[in-house]
């Protein structure tokens, strides 16, 4: 393990970089790694000392075998990091708070030393990101606060197994982990986006192979289902933030454009009814539904999302060589923004269709679900 006194030059170069209004918010966030990490036991010695309940053990020793899969068939590095446990008692290790104009879809933007420039702010406790939010939204913002259940410290610390992933089904979980060890891999600062896509078209690819080593047909026809509604979803909201898109660009006033937001978001209700219907009554999306919809909300779920196709056509033309797979990613991470961007949106026009092969365990895209963030800041 790195020893935690790391963190020390690290803090010191965050309050020298920032302003001194954002000293409050970072310390938080050191207080919180630091309370994290020193609460960290070794996996081993709680299977060996029988330290914990039988369910827990149980799902760490998935967690071993899925860290191993992924470093031996993913090509996953193999650090120090998810190698020790930590109960936080919590459902979440950091609420993140996302935040967008009233009429507009750009995400705000918070910049931070050596990572650069993120589209949210995390906070390991929740009545503090709910404060802030609360501020934006009187200021007229829409704002989206949400429970994320693990994040990357970007190989600055060995990043632990939290409690807050073992609730996960195995499908889940390992989606989860294949996810946040590709974080390691390759970060681009200011481009969550792509970061985000990156790590997503991992995790697929890696549940593709585990499944496919264990002959699990029946969990990859579960999988492709899931991903299937995933995606059914996320294309539901891609045309809301479309339509809202071109109110926000039109000639209309302020006022019209407001009534405008209004009649989509509405709309966009009785949508997602007839939605569920051809899902023959899944409900899946409901308790984020539920949460409304707002700029925040919909441009957050984007981020997770747009650039998967192209990503995945990266990953067909080296043959799915992951070796090769993450050279490639590394020299597009490496390019001017403006190049970078122009290069993965010809790679997502080349891939127009995504076969759903269960007994092949070909495999299909993309989850709604937001599981993480990549930094310690969340």
């Amino acid at each position: 393990m790195k020893p935690l006194t790391c963190i020390v030059p690290l803090v010191l170069s965050l309050f020298l970089l920032n302003a001194c209004s954002d000293r409050d918010y970072l310390l938080q966030s050191v207080k919180g790694q630091w309370s994290l990490m020193s609460r960290a036991q070794p996996i081993d010695d709680i299977l060996e000392q029988n330290s914990e309940s039988q369910n827990i053990r149980d799902q760490l020793i998935k967690v071993v075998e899925l860290r191993e899969f992924a470093v031996s068939s993913l090509k996953l590095p193999d650090t120090g990091s998810y190698r020790q446990y930590v109960d936080l008692g919590r459902p979440y290790v950091v609420w993140n708070l996302v935040v967008a104009p009233e009429l507009s879809l750009k995400l705000n933007q918070w910049c931070f030393p050596f990572v650069g420039c993120v589209t949210y702010r995390g906070y390991f406790d929740e009545a503090s990101a709910t404060t802030l939010a609360q501020k934006y939204s009187k200021q007229g913002f829409d704002v989206d606060v949400y429970g994320v259940q693990a994040y990357s410290t970007l190989n600055w610390f060995d990043d632990p197994v939290l409690n807050t992933f073992l609730t996960n089904d195995d499908l889940r979980l390992a989606a989860l982990l294949f996810h946040e060890m590709s974080h390691q891999v390759v970060y681009v600062p200011n481009d969550t986006d792509f970061n985000e896509s990156f790590a997503k078209t991992v995790e697929m690819e890696g549940l593709r192979r585990w499944l496919q080593g264990s002959d699990s047909h029946d969990l990859w026809a579960q999988c492709l289902q899931r991903e299937d509604q995933s995606a059914d979803f996320y294309e539901f909201l891609a045309g809301i933030r479309a339509n809202l898109g071109q109110v926000y660009a039109s000639s209309l006033d302020n006022n019209q454009k407001r009534l405008a937001k209004q009649e989509i978001l509405a709309h966009a209700f009785d949508e997602y009814e007839r939605l569920k219907r051809r899902w023959h009554g899944y409900v899946g999306f409901d308790q984020w539904m539920q949460g409304g919809l707002n700029n925040a909300r919909l441009s957050s779920v984007a981020t997770y999302n747009d650039l998967v196709p192209a990503f995945q056509t990266l990953l067909r033309q080296v043959d799915n060589d992951l070796f090769k797979f993450y050279a490639e990613v590394k020299k597009l991470g490496k390019l001017p923004e403006r190049e970078r961007n122009a290069r993965l949106k010809s790679l997502s026009h080349r891939l127009k269709v995504l076969l759903i092969k269960p007994s092949s365990l070909q495999y299909e895209w993309a989850s709604i679900m937001r599981t993480d963030q990549p930094f310690f800041l969340s």
